[in-house]
């Protein structure tokens, strides 16, 4: 413990140990904690039992106020007060005290609101004001996001230490708010402006986007129109280009900024069953047997890669290979560069319905009830994870779980190393046709008209929420959203989102959902024709989306 002598400042440092709060306030190593006593400017240490205020006028005095304080105009001083000051004085300290407990039990509420004013303001000080700039800052980085916001309206320079680029920066860091962030602000931001951190513009922006994802608020969502009556078989989403590929033969490239068609992928002699993208790169797989490759900016095919014989049913892309699985029980490993087909992987006995791939290992899921963990350089299957006793529909990889969804209604979470069983999940009611993966959190959409959110290290579902429209594929939730649901959630929609007024019962569905940051894109239509086929654009950035109507 020691402590540093300032104008009208007392400072002690203590140390204390790491804490086990928010993020915003851990450290790597013990911390420093402030804690600020006000006392009047001392030159030295020497001098403190010399210079500080025996008595409340003193401390008035050191504060730069009048002995002559206001008096009470009621009229002349009473008989005697002299007298019961000087016997005031006498008294010790603890029997002051009490005298003055028992004086203050006395008096009416007037008179202590009149002694709460006469003292209050003494002891109140700016202490911030008064530490150099970078103690200030320092004081300011314990305090959260939100506290900063509401100091920075308390007096115009809190608001200039408020506003540090730096504070914002280290706040911006521990929210996980990337630079890429800050810069766009920077980039965007008006002259008259110009003086607002861009990192706690970031954080504002962040905070705003998450708010309107939670209250579902994204005004009119854009409505783009497109593949007939046909239904949309496969979505992608990247940056401000959309893919949509459907049973017509073809993929449409929309721009997710103005909502128009810029390119229609024609080559396809059947229907699109599955699809891929990165950046302006797209791969899709058809009932043709062919995966074609895509410029999505000049609509050129770039490459037509032979070698299934039937229905290419799925495909997941890492780096410049994109693994496909068809109906005809085998998954090929292609390089979308040259067009060459570099790996075949055989083993299942029945249609391949999903494949993950991380650039190490494929695993995949089948008609045959298997789930296969395979190395594709050696072309051999490391795992048969067998024990759904139906189809396999759906899958999530993250290197060391593999998850599944079956008809069988059941998800069952694997050890990719081990190829074990680790848990079992059951629920759901129907086919899981859609999951989500994201650190030991899963999201699960099912055909039971609910979502599920689970922990897969414990196996225990957290949260479920009942949908609102009958859908095969993905499913509209309701508002019903409980605290820890993530946002992230491709699934989840909202009871009062705009997307419930376009896809009412009875023919209304939404095929599929794909997601960023701060859009929602669904593809919605209908199987018996009573509803358009369609593209919904949701956006939750609505102050950028003001900003570029301005």
């Amino acid at each position: 413990t020691g402590f540093l002598i300032m104008t009208k400042t007392f400072i002690i440092i203590t140390k204390r140990p790491l804490g086990t709060g928010k993020t915003s306030y851990q450290r790597n190593t013990n911390y420093l904690r402030l804690c600020l006593i006000n006392v009047t400017f001392l030159s030295s240490p020497s001098c403190l039992a010399q210079a500080t205020p025996t008595t409340f006028g003193d401390l008035r005095l050191a504060n730069g106020h009048s002995a002559q304080r206001r008096r009470v105009t009621s009229g002349p001083p009473p008989s005697g007060l002299q007298d019961w000051l000087q016997t005031f004085q006498m008294w010790s300290g603890p029997e002051r005290l009490l005298a003055l407990d028992e004086l203050i039990d006395r008096c009416e509420t007037s008179q202590v609101k009149h002694v709460m004013q006469v003292i209050e303001p003494q002891f109140q000080r700016d202490f911030i004001s008064l530490l150099p700039k970078e103690l200030a800052l320092y004081v300011l980085t314990f305090l959260p996001p939100r506290d900063l916001l509401r100091a920075a309206q308390t007096c115009r320079y809190w608001r200039i230490l408020a506003e540090d680029n730096l504070l914002w920066r280290e706040k911006c860091r521990e929210e996980g708010i990337s630079e890429s962030a800050s810069y766009r602000r920077r980039e965007s931001v008006r002259p008259s402006t110009a003086a607002v951190s861009p990192w706690k513009s970031a954080y504002i922006r962040q905070h705003r986007i998450e708010t309107n994802w939670r209250k579902g608020d994204t005004g009119e969502p854009m409505v783009l129109k497109g593949h007939d009556d046909h239904v949309i078989t496969c979505l992608q989403f990247s940056g401000d280009l959309i893919v949509s590929g459907s049973d017509d033969n073809t993929l449409k490239v929309w721009s997710v900024v103005t909502g128009k068609c810029l390119q229609t992928l024609t080559g396809h002699t059947g229907g699109v069953w599955c699809s891929q993208m990165a950046v302006a790169t797209v791969i899709s797989g058809s009932t043709d047997r062919t995966l074609r490759v895509w410029d999505a900016e000049s609509g050129e095919c770039v490459h037509t890669l032979y070698g299934h014989t039937s229905t290419v049913r799925c495909m997941h892309l890492h780096g410049n290979r994109v693994v496909s699985g068809s109906r005809d029980t085998t998954l090929r490993v292609w390089n979308v560069t040259t067009g060459q087909c570099e790996h075949v992987l055989t083993g299942h006995v029945a249609a391949v319905r999903c494949v993950q791939y991380d650039g190490r290992r494929v695993v995949s899921g089948g008609y045959d009830y298997m789930v296969k963990v395979w190395d594709p350089e050696t072309e051999v299957c490391l795992h048969t994870l067998q024990g759904h006793t139906n189809r396999v529909y759906s899958l999530q990889f993250d290197g060391a779980f593999v998850v599944s969804g079956s008809l069988d209604t059941s998800i069952r979470v694997w050890d990719a190393e081990t190829g074990g069983c680790v848990h079992t999940l059951t629920g759901h009611q129907s086919l899981t046709s859609g999951m989500e993966l994201r650190d030991n959190i899963l999201v699960s959409g099912n055909a039971d008209s609910t979502v599920r959110v689970w922990d897969i290290r414990t196996g225990l579902c957290l949260h479920t929420l009942q949908g609102k429209t009958n859908s095969k594929n993905q499913r509209m939730m309701d508002q019903r959203r409980e605290p820890d649901i993530p946002l992230w959630c491709p699934s989840t929609c909202w009871e009062n989102s705009p997307v419930t007024s376009f896809c009412s019962p009875p023919g209304g569905v939404v095929w599929r959902i794909k997601a960023s940051d701060t859009r929602l894109v669904c593809a919605a239509g209908s199987r018996n024709g009573t509803e358009e086929t369609k593209l919904l654009i949701m956006d939750f950035d609505l102050e950028d989306r003001k900003t570029e109507a301005d």
